[in-house]
């Protein structure tokens, strides 16, 4: 019980650090939640096998404005996309919460504060009046076919850089709707949760949490991630891609963060980056892709590197 009861006071003066004085109902110490960025291509979370990080492609597309868009085999070729599963694990001590808030209807997005669960008795805030921390990320209500639900912005960003460090190509995501997608492979303390605590109870919400589907005309909507569980974005999502169409022949890192601006606050911001070396080549030994593309590059994987932005240079 000595290093728990050491874990609890450094949270809370981490927390009391971080947050400055918090109010009456939230005195005391919390449990933080911790964000791993599980390696590219590593569908239900990183288990430490590398060798199972096998989600990602190259895919063609006819249309280079289409979110996802079908990969084409033959015909006319507009991109070439990389699409890769992101997937984020908290290994923390308590849940990520976020409860978003707006006061009418006529407001495109909502506020956001982030909550935590109580050291003290457990208690998880339920609300957003409750939640003790305000963010600076918002919710907006995403229309596309594919999603009709409330996404919270800046969560996870990917982008292909140089070994040096330099960003080629950004992302184009901007939303996610996060939920307790999979159990993580770690051994988490507070998982399993008893089904009638308030971890169970904030688990089996957000096994099913939908973030407002169907619901545009929502005031507010709950999201996050439970202690011992993750989330992944499968790479046949909408935006799950960087497009290399214009990409020169080289060595490039695939880059992916989580809570990039440490916004959130966690126990830890050590492990919320990973990155994968690659190289592309395109036919005919060209330096540069063609004007009009017919042929694919040859994308190989040279490496993953879990737990740094920094891979190819690895090599080096």
């Amino acid at each position: 019980m000595v290093r728990r009861h050491v874990v609890l006071f450094a949270t809370a003066v981490l927390v009391a650090v971080a947050l400055g004085p918090l109010p009456a109902r939230a005195t005391g110490s919390v449990l933080l939640p911790d964000l791993r960025q599980a390696p590219v291509g590593c569908s239900g979370g990183y288990s430490g096998d590398l060798s199972r990080c096998v989600d990602w492609d190259v895919c063609p597309v006819a249309d280079p404005a289409a979110p996802n868009g079908e990969c084409v085999r033959k015909g006319s070729i507009g991109a070439v996309r990389l699409r890769f599963t992101t997937s984020a694990d908290n290994i923390g001590d308590g849940p990520l919460l976020i409860h978003g808030s707006r006061g009418h209807t006529g407001q495109p997005r909502m506020s956001a504060r982030q909550a935590f669960q109580s050291a003290v008795d457990d208690s998880i805030p339920m609300s957003y009046e409750q939640s003790q921390r305000p963010v600076p990320a918002t919710l907006y209500y995403e229309p596309a076919v594919t999603h009709e639900h409330w996404h919270l912005l800046g969560f996870e960003h990917f982008q292909l850089r140089t070994p040096s460090g330099d960003t080629v190509v950004a992302d184009r995501k901007n939303g996610f709707c996060l939920g307790d997608r999979y159990v993580t492979p770690d051994d988490v303390a507070s998982r399993p949760a008893d089904a009638g605590s308030p971890q169970g109870r904030l688990s089996a919400f957000l096994r099913k949490n939908r973030c407002g589907h169907h619901e545009p005309e929502a005031l507010s909507v709950v999201q996050g991630i439970s202690a011992g569980y993750g989330d992944d974005y499968p790479f046949t999502v909408d935006f799950q891609w960087l497009d290399i169409s214009k990409v020169p022949s080289g060595v490039y890192d695939v880059v992916n963060i989580v809570n990039g601006d440490r916004s959130l606050l966690e126990k830890s911001y050590a492990n919320n980056a990973s990155s994968m070396a690659i190289s592309i080549r395109w036919p005919g030994h060209a330096t540069s892709p063609p004007a009009t593309i017919t042929q694919l590059p040859e994308v190989q994987l040279i490496r993953n590197c879990p737990g740094t932005d920094r891979c190819a240079q690895l090599g080096h």
